[in-house]
């Protein structure tokens, strides 16, 4: 069941949280059977649920908790990084009654989520991406994220067979380790096919700014990339103007096939609803939930796109192959000897780094062999 949000969500002030977390927290908490049949959980989003991309994959997951028996959901899309984020968290505590919120947003963090954590303590935030920390971060925080690194490096695989040109493109929001996870495994995955191709990136410098977005792919496409992929929050921009220069595309966070279906060779997609039901499942049987929870390919938190018609027989084999091995687990996408795209070793010729590892957390360069700054 689905509450429906009134329009001045971020305006509710209530004078006494804690009379109101009394009342609601016994239904949830005092015994075995309550919790299994009552919890109240918010999901807050930055932009549209259906924009093809971050909001839009986080919104399919929570759809999968929303049909949970004893499940109440509420959701509110378009709220900015911003004191307006607490705002929102504020009255789903109060007004909602929910014990367990998912702030998405990459930026809603610290100080926001934090904040909210330090006023409400018995109320459990989870947020996605990297930036919980044991030790300095409250207990009733933690975060979550997928090894999706390991779908750009199919995606690359898949462009290094399409790609005539040897040189592909990657649109860019902001340097952080994930994104550059990205990039640097898009790139690796096509060198398995040509060690010579090389990738442009580009950064916005924003999560979603539309109008770089298109001119960033279309110098993309004028510097002859053609294959394009991305890391925005809406990939909508990048997958309609990369295939209207006539680029294929490799998706990203959800399925855009429908956007560009003759240039759409696979995508890189969260599948979070295996993810947040583990949450909730958990929360519903009094269980601790995970302070920092991490998986890849084989552990249900990343799924790819099925393989378009751009797609060779030849990549099609080399695509599945590798996606095989990866689902086994161990599979490394960075090992060494690995250099960075200013000559400087980043992996030693002896080490490989799985798909868990904790170094990957603290990624900073891009690769040898990527055309771009992270400046």
């Amino acid at each position: 069941m689905t509450k429906l949000l009134s329009m001045n969500r971020r305006n509710f002030l209530q004078a006494s949280a804690a009379g109101v977390l009394a009342g609601s927290m016994p239904g949830v908490m005092s015994s075995p059977a309550a919790a299994q049949i009552a919890l109240t959980v918010g999901f807050i989003y930055v932009g549209p649920k259906d924009d093809y991309g971050y909001n839009q994959a986080h919104a399919e997951g929570a759809a999968v908790i929303k049909a949970m028996p004893g499940v109440t959901l509420v959701e509110e899309e378009n709220v900015p990084e911003t004191v307006d984020v607490q705002k929102t968290m504020e009255s789903m505590i109060n007004l909602d009654g929910a014990t367990l919120l998912f702030p998405t947003s990459f930026g809603y963090f610290d100080p926001h989520m934090l904040a909210m954590a330090a006023k409400y303590p018995d109320i459990q935030f989870r947020h996605c991406g990297g930036l919980w920390q044991e030790g300095k971060n409250p207990a009733n925080t933690g975060s979550y994220f997928g090894y999706i690194f390991q779908g750009q490096y199919l995606n690359g695989i898949a462009a290094g067979h399409a790609t005539k040109s040897k040189k592909i493109g990657f649109i860019a929001a902001k340097p952080i380790p994930q994104v550059l996870q990205n990039i640097n495994a898009f790139l690796l995955g096509a060198r398995t096919v040509d060690p010579t191709i090389t990738c442009q990136v580009i950064f916005t410098g924003e999560w979603s700014l539309a109008v770089k977005e298109a001119e960033a792919t279309n110098a993309l496409a004028d510097q002859g990339a053609d294959v394009i992929t991305c890391h925005v929050d809406s990939p909508k921009v990048v997958v309609e103007t990369g295939a209207g220069r006539g680029a294929f595309i490799c998706g990203y966070h959800a399925n855009q096939s429908s956007l560009a279906p003759e240039k759409y060779l696979t995508g890189a997609e969260w599948a979070w609803g295996n993810v947040y039901s583990d949450f909730i499942k958990r929360a519903q049987a009094g269980e601790k939930l995970g302070n920092f929870v991490r998986g890849g390919l084989k552990d249900g938190f990343v799924k790819m796109s099925a393989l378009g018609a751009g797609v060779s027989e030849a990549g099609r084999k080399a695509f599945e192959a590798t996606q095989a091995d990866m689902m086994k687990g161990g599979f490394s996408v960075f090992k060494g000897p690995l250099k960075d795209n200013k000559g400087d070793t980043v992996v030693a010729a002896d080490k490989s780094y799985a798909e868990d590892a904790i170094e990957l957390e603290s990624m900073n360069y891009l690769v040898e062999g990527v055309v771009g700054s992270t400046a």
